[in-house]
């Protein structure tokens, strides 16, 4: 089997406040962080060895696999000190792959084994082609300028280029690929971008005008972590697909639907109401008299209490989500504790798409329900309210009874403090105020 090549360097800049605290790789997808679910896919699929580029941090992540004996795989590293794109990447792997053909998928990217096995039958049936270049996984997309485009002859790539200013097509390059050893020649040809960076897009297009065929392959499922709601996205894919089981403790007058997953030391209190698909990790505390709605994944050591809603939303490790609170479409990181009667809405009055902030851009997210993106460490105080599309970075707090419109930056508090009026009071009522002026 050929080697394999994960690219996990990335900064992740557009999926903050997230990405202040850790790698978007070991951001959780229902129930595993999502750099486990691609090595577990390849592991499925046969491969044997990878590499993986590593940057941003690396330290956490070369701790989590070490040299891969825990996951059945071997893994090997490499820095990208600079990060000066996709092709600047794939050419520090050149001695690991040894002149020969390998697999290369970003360390985001998440598919189904159907879609991986699909691009590889391509690559048997196309590598007898004396021309043959490499294979590229495509997918069908709503916003090509996004993405890396390609142009297609039946199964023939024509062209590729990286985020068109005019739209020909909406057949974007999904970020998995096979490649022959050419490809380095041809990074080695490749110039930096308008972006200042190397390309893999523009590497491809020079083994193309070289005569170099490449193929497509369609996927049928595809999640690209870029932007903070692609979690809730793959969050929502693989859940559907888990199996439900039951390790904690369910008290009497709790109501557990199937395809529910309750981790070991858990507990479910009486009047609590989940709905699957949902995940629950291990020591959670849940209800009483709770509402857990489908879609919703819950990490470990999580507090959910008396008269909580949560509806189709991430919440990650060690979080409190106090009493009589309500949570849908969200991201909460770890750490956080949300006051009592926090209310994070998700819809816009006129229900028209929620727009948010991505990369310093205000950019519409394409979904109607889409609440807050919460930081690690964040506390709120009693009865605020968060409106849709808002992000709060890491560390930061709000204050009792504050609503929020805006993004928060990391470390910042946001205070309410409405102006107080007071008037002596009398066992017959008001009778007058400060000022003087009387009232009956």
């Amino acid at each position: 089997m050929m080697k394999a090549v994960i690219l996990a360097a990335g900064l992740g800049t557009r999926m903050r406040p997230l990405t202040f605290t850790r790698p978007k790789f070991l951001l959780p997808v229902a129930g595993k962080p999502a750099l486990d679910r691609v090595i577990s896919l390849l592991q499925e699929k046969g491969f044997e060895e990878l590499m993986m580029v590593v940057g941003y941090g690396r330290e956490e992540i070369m701790k989590r696999y070490g040299d891969g004996s825990v996951m059945g795989i071997k893994i090997e590293y490499v820095h990208q000190q600079e990060l000066l794109g996709t092709a600047n990447a794939i050419s520090l792997v050149e001695g690991f792959v040894e002149g020969k053909d390998f697999l290369v998928i970003n360390g985001d990217t998440l598919t189904d084994p159907e879609s991986l096995g699909s691009l590889v039958e391509l690559y048997e049936k196309k590598r007898g082609d004396e021309y043959f270049g490499g294979c590229i996984a495509t997918i069908e997309v709503d916003e090509p300028k996004h993405y890396g485009i390609v142009s297609l002859q039946g199964d023939r790539v024509a062209g590729i280029v990286e985020k068109p200013s005019e739209v020909r097509s909406r057949i974007a390059n999904a970020g998995i690929y096979i490649f022959t050893p050419g490809i380095f020649e041809a990074i080695k040809k490749t110039e930096k971008s308008e972006r200042g960076e190397y390309e893999i897009t523009s590497s491809i297009q020079l083994m193309l005008d070289a005569g170099k065929h490449f193929y497509a392959s369609p996927l049928k499922f595809w999640a690209d972590l870029g932007r903070p709601w692609d979690l809730l996205t793959a969050n929502e894919h693989f859940l559907k697909r888990q199996s439900g089981e039951i390790h904690g403790k369910i008290e009497v007058g709790a109501y557990i639907q199937e395809n529910v997953y309750v981790g070991d030391g858990s507990r479910i209190r009486s009047g609590s109401y989940i709905e699957g698909p949902t995940y629950i990790g291990e020591n959670c505390d849940i209800g009483p008299n709770c509402y857990i709605r489908p879609h919703t994944y819950i990490g470990n050591h999580v507090r959910v209490g008396h008269g909580v809603e949560i509806k189709n939303s991430v919440v990650m490790d060690h979080t409190n989500i106090a009493h009589l609170s309500y949570v849908g479409d969200s991201i909460i990181g770890s750490y956080c504790n949300l006051g009592a009667g926090t209310t994070i809405a998700n819809l816009r009055l006129d229900e028209g798409e929620i727009e948010m902030e991505v990369g310093g851009n205000r950019v519409s997210t394409r979904r109607r329900k889409l609440g807050t993106i919460i930081a690690d460490n964040v506390k709120t105080g009693v009865n605020c309210m968060i409106n849709p599309g808002v992000k709060i970075g890491p560390n930061a707090a709000i204050g009792p009874g504050a609503v929020i419109y805006q993004d928060v930056p990391p470390g910042e508090i946001v205070l309410s403090r409405p102006t107080m009026e007071r008037r002596e009071w009398s066992s017959k009522g008001i009778t007058k105020t400060q000022a003087g002026t009387s009232e009956e």
